[in-house]
């Protein structure tokens, strides 16, 4: 035993005289841990004649605490030799980088969009300056509809023909257009409307619309799709509500509210008192618009339905202002570090 004892002094004593160690923490475990080499010597003092104990029990102790001292020092070596390596390092910018966060209507755009790929639809994406047939004509706007005014759409020079799309409905006539149903699409994108700039209202906006078209499509389909999308948005318990309403390019239309996430529908100044918050509009596919995109109404179905992004993030978190999404303000971005 003492053999032992002395053996594992003379290793630790080689360590020592070595200076700082590469792996401190390996050798504490080797020496030190519970099956470690000293705690072994510890274990096989039980097997100590009795008339030697007093020795051998003494050699242990100190033992122990000089490969306690001598790791420890070794430890400190390390650390005072990581730190000499630690200088600065000159060819780095004199002020810290700061690390940029994502933009409230990326993040509310990509859960909106992870929300409709767990239901099976795929991105599409279209061109934002389009032409009269794909805004206006293929979703069955008549010829004198006030959103062909120069007072609501902005037209390219004076061909009327050219404009800035008003909604991402025109992806959804050049998909019905160039493939064969069933399709399942989500439009995310950026629109234009002359509207005049104030906190609620702004001449561009972002928009996702969904289209889904194949044979049985319902108005089941299309509440049960909402229903999804609204709970996995705001929360299990979120109620909705459709109401009826019109657009030309749904029949029967419907616009659909979400019970307040503010009070949970009891009613507060965020929903005026009646406990409901609109937030898209819906409806299924007009036959007329099916037809103009060569798809054959009596054998197909679909349900399409959109909303606004800067809507939905207002919801989710209370900014108010609709200029504050644009204007590219640190402070105001700041604030969205921790929820990407």
């Amino acid at each position: 035993m003492i053999d032992k004892i002395n053996a594992i002094r003379a290793e630790l004593a080689a360590i020592a005289s070595e200076g700082a160690a590469a792996d401190v923490e390996a050798l504490r475990i080797k020496y030190l841990s519970k099956k470690g080499a000293i705690s072994a010597l510890m274990n096989d003092f039980r097997n100590v004649p009795a008339e030697q104990k007093r020795e051998i029990g003494q050699a242990l102790n100190e033992l122990k605490n000089y490969a306690t001292d001598t790791i420890n020092a070794l430890r400190e070596a390390s650390a005072a030799g990581a730190a000499k390596s630690d200088a600065p390092d000159l060819t780095r910018t004199a002020a810290p980088l700061r690390t940029g966060t994502r933009h409230p209507l990326s993040l509310v755009r990509e859960q909106i969009i992870d929300i409709f790929r767990r239901l099976g639809f795929t991105i599409a994406e279209g061109p934002e300056i389009e032409d009269d047939w794909h805004v206006f004509e293929s979703l069955n706007f008549p010829a004198d509809h006030p959103a062909r005014d120069m007072q609501d759409t902005f037209f390219i020079g004076r061909n009327p023909d050219v404009l800035l799309r008003t909604h991402t409905s025109s992806v959804q006539t050049r998909v019905m257009t160039s493939q064969k149903p069933p399709i399942r699409i989500i439009c995310p994108g950026r629109v234009y409307r002359n509207e005049a700039i104030s906190a609620r209202a702004h001449c561009f906006f972002h928009q996702v619309e969904a289209l889904y078209v194949d044979r049985n499509v319902t108005f089941a389909d299309l509440r049960q799709t909402l229903l999804y999308f609204a709970r996995e948005m705001f929360g299990p318990q979120t109620e909705i509500r459709l109401r009826p309403s019109y657009f030309p390019f749904t029949e029967p239309s419907a616009e659909m509210d979400i019970s307040c996430n503010l009070c949970g529908g009891k009613g507060c100044s965020f929903c005026k008192g009646t406990g409901w918050v609109e937030i898209l509009g819906c409806g299924m596919v007009d036959p007329n618009v099916l037809e103009s995109c060569g798809i054959n109404s009596k054998e197909y179905t679909g349900f399409a339905l959109g909303m606004g992004i800067e809507r939905i993030t207002n919801l989710k978190y209370q900014v108010k202002d609709l200029r504050m999404f644009s204007e590219n303000d640190v402070r105001f971005l700041e604030e969205f570090t921790s929820a990407h």
